[in-house]
């Protein structure tokens, strides 16, 4: 018989699925770096950085915003961001309006690099995630992702332009 929820430890229904999860949470990202360094020389940090640039109106974001977006400190991001300008893929700039807040800003090589490691990361993603999923089940990982996601900070969530 399962124990109340608020024991010390999970139920047997809980320590599987967490157990599941936990697992995803630890071999996705090994799964995604390997394949982004092996085919275009980045990580998956680095690729989520190019990324939300090149949604990014005028591919120009405050690093403090980019920092949110990575879920990153500001110092992990500076040193990120650094590999990537000596790439010349990004290019750091004081901000126009406010001089004290400092920009990145995708170059165009950034986007062509960003552009080419595009496939290869999504055909990896719908192999390993969507590829065993229904729609149906796509569907409700959104949503459960969502709400834990939401449950760990209501504001803190990437979205595509954002």
């Amino acid at each position: 018989m399962d124990e109340p929820p608020n024991s010390v430890d999970f139920t047997p229904d809980e320590l599987e699925a967490w157990s599941s999860f936990a697992t995803v949470l630890e071999w996705l990202p090994v799964a995604l770096d390997i394949q982004l360094q092996r085919d275009s020389g980045m990580s998956h940090f680095e690729y989520g950085l190019l990324f939300a640039l090149s949604r990014a109106e005028g591919r120009t974001v405050r690093m403090s915003a980019l920092a949110g977006f990575a879920n990153s400190t500001l110092s992990r991001l500076s040193r990120a961001v650094a590999r990537l300008e000596r790439r010349g893929w990004v290019q750091r700039s004081p901000d126009p309006i406010d001089g004290r807040v400092t920009t990145a800003t995708l170059t165009p090589s950034g986007l062509d690099a960003t552009r080419a490691a595009t496939p290869g990361h999504v055909a990896l993603v719908r192999t390993l995630v969507f590829g065993s999923l229904t729609g149906d089940q796509a569907e409700e990982l959104r949503r459960i992702s969502s709400q834990i996601a939401t449950s760990i900070s209501a504001d803190g969530r990437w979205a595509p332009g954002g």
